[in-house]
């Protein structure tokens, strides 16, 4: 197995999902030292990952439609323009799964979630358990042991961003089309005004489409610090390596920070399950709750566990 030559990974997305999976790319990383290890993703996601130590090789994939014939001739010219020796699905999606068709045959050995791989992790129970264990099992299929996420790779200078004392991370925002999703802005700045008044300056961490909610959170709380829009996903990781606790929603930003092994509180509502989607990482605490309306700041503050 260590004398495999060239190796596929697939991976298109999302962020909490890339996040997951770097641990089971560092595994192949581990088990394959000496090969050539390209990475097919979303191209939302190639500038990222091409920083990790991980992969030879950033292909982005346009995800071409069905009708697209040109584009699914170069996507698939471009899928048999190596004699791979391994092809490693970690997307598992229907299309990801359906490149294996596009491969050259005799295929090399596969794994994904098709009965017709090589190694296919068929297991019908596999969309109710976490991500991280259908990545272990997947990959333990192949002797290719998994452990934790690792992003210690990631990393971007912070000096204009950090501030110079205690601080926490709070990730307020979330998809727009998911609402439900989202613990109400006036709870945050709640939290933000009562860790401020304990010495912990409260640094908001969003988009720029979420600059409305922040602001809004930002104007009730002098002390805290708006970095909307100012963050890329690297200083993100090196802000929450040195924040004191980190408290978000449901979203990929808090994978992100989870990841990192920074204290963080992650809050679900009924929309998403943490038994399949829980950011990962040393201290990680989650908080579910029906109607987020109901979440009480006093059961956040509870949850907190504070970096030493």
């Amino acid at each position: 197995m260590s004398e495999a030559r060239n190796i596929l990974v697939i991976k298109h997305g999302a962020l909490g999902d890339i996040m997951i999976a770097t641990a089971g790319f560092k595994a192949i990383r581990s088990q394959f030292p000496q090969a050539n290890i390209v990475c097919l993703t979303g191209s939302g996601y190639a500038t990222l990952l091409a920083q990790s130590p991980y992969f030879n090789e950033i292909w982005a994939d346009r995800k071409p439609k069905l009708w697209e014939r040109d584009a699914l001739k170069r996507l698939k010219t471009m899928l048999r323009s190596q004699p791979w020796d391994y092809v490693f699905d970690l997307q598992t999606s229907t299309r990801s799964t359906a490149y294996q068709w596009l491969l050259s045959k005799p295929w090399p050995i596969i794994s994904n979630v098709s009965r017709f791989a090589s190694h296919g992790y068929t297991d019908k129970t596999r969309h109710k358990k976490h991500a991280l264990t259908n990545l272990q099992i997947q990959l333990g299929m192949l002797g290719i042991a998994v452990g934790m996420p690792d992003i210690s790779w990631l990393e971007q200078d912070v000096a204009n961003l950090q501030p110079p004392y205690a601080y926490a991370l709070l990730v307020p925002g979330g998809a727009a089309h998911r609402p439900e999703k989202r613990w109400p802005d006036e709870q945050y700045a709640a939290l933000a005004q009562e860790l401020a008044q304990q010495g912990i300056t409260p640094v908001l961490i969003g988009t720029e489409a979420e600059q409305k909610a922040l602001q809004a959170i930002a104007n009730r709380v002098p002390k805290a610090v708006n970095l909307c829009g100012k963050t890329s996903i690297a200083q993100l990781a090196t802000l929450a390596r040195s924040a004191s606790l980190a408290v978000g929603n449901d979203t990929g930003p808090m994978h992100v920070i989870a990841a990192t092994g920074c204290p963080s509180t992650v809050i679900f509502s009924h929309a998403s399950d943490p038994v399949r989607s829980a950011p990962v990482g040393a201290q990680v605490s989650i908080l579910r709750e029906k109607r987020l309306s109901e979440l009480s700041v006093d059961r956040v503050l509870a949850s907190l566990t504070a970096r030493a």
